[in-house]
């Protein structure tokens, strides 16, 4: 859902569809008698419990976003370690298949650091056309290193170019796990639930019930999507071990004569 990619007009979306309810409330209201105080004791009652059911819901769907996005950030971190420790154990291969792999070991480095930071889908579908490319060429390269050499050294070499691979994976797989748009849907079915209901029960102070609420609530959806949207939002997990770790594996100079 396109919303859900662009916290911004997701916030604009919910305030004003709140805003829309809770005037929907009101006109239900228009022309009806008070309400006896028999009756207005069980609607607060009612009124009660669907916000503090809102604010679970709320609660709850932000802590997901949050877990989702300290995943987002550990695989980050797994995958610097993954490629660093790898650039050190190709090492163990001989030296011309040692430097043609850290050499792609270096060009992969940077084609991560773009997935993590670029927003344009058609630059992310070339990414990740490129980085399967240099996945396979990596995996080659080492397999036939390894089986030129079959040493104990060499298995650990193949198994940490295994690693990096793995990494990859790991991480697409965080961006993808986003909340459920059931979720979603249930928690706005519910805010727009409250908020017929306050407008619907509001006595005096109309205005600034039918603002307040749904200002309330369409800031929290705006700050949990922000969080749960990897690209679209404010919120991003930075590439900062990667960022670190380019600067590191810099080729060494030739000795001088």
């Amino acid at each position: 859902m396109i919303l859900l990619n662009r916290p911004l007009l997701l916030f604009a979306v919910t305030f004003l569809s709140l805003w829309l309810a809770a005037w929907l409330g009101r006109r239900l209201r228009a022309g009806c008698p008070e309400l006896p105080e028999s009756i207005r004791s069980d609607y607060g009652t009612i009124v009660g419990a669907t916000l503090t059911l809102l604010g679970l819901l709320i609660g709850f769907t932000f802590s997901m976003a949050t877990t989702r996005y300290d995943a987002r950030k550990s695989l980050e971190e797994e995958e610097a370690n993954a490629i660093g420790t790898e650039y050190v154990r190709v090492n163990f291969f001989p030296a011309a298949d040692s430097a043609r792999l850290q050499s792609m070991l270096r060009q992969y480095t940077h084609l991560r650091i773009r997935f993590y930071v670029t927003r344009n889908p058609t630059d992310l579908m070339k990414i990740d056309a490129d980085t399967m490319t240099l996945q396979n060429q990596m995996w080659t390269a080492a397999a036939a290193a390894a089986r030129a050499q079959p040493t104990p050294l060499s298995a650990l070499a193949s198994s940490g170019m295994n690693d990096v691979l793995n990494s990859q994976g790991y991480v697409q797989a965080a961006w993808w796990n986003r909340i459920p748009l059931a979720a979603w849907i249930l928690m706005f079915g519910i805010a727009i639930l409250c908020n017929i209901l306050l407008g619907y029960g509001a006595r005096g102070k109309e205005p600034v019930l039918s603002v307040i609420l749904p200002l309330a609530v369409a800031l929290s959806f705006f700050l949990i999507a922000d969080i749960d949207s990897p690209r679209g939002g404010v919120i991003r997990v930075q590439p900062q071990n990667l960022n670190a770790l380019v600067q590191s594996l810099k080729p060494e100079a030739p000795p001088a004569p």
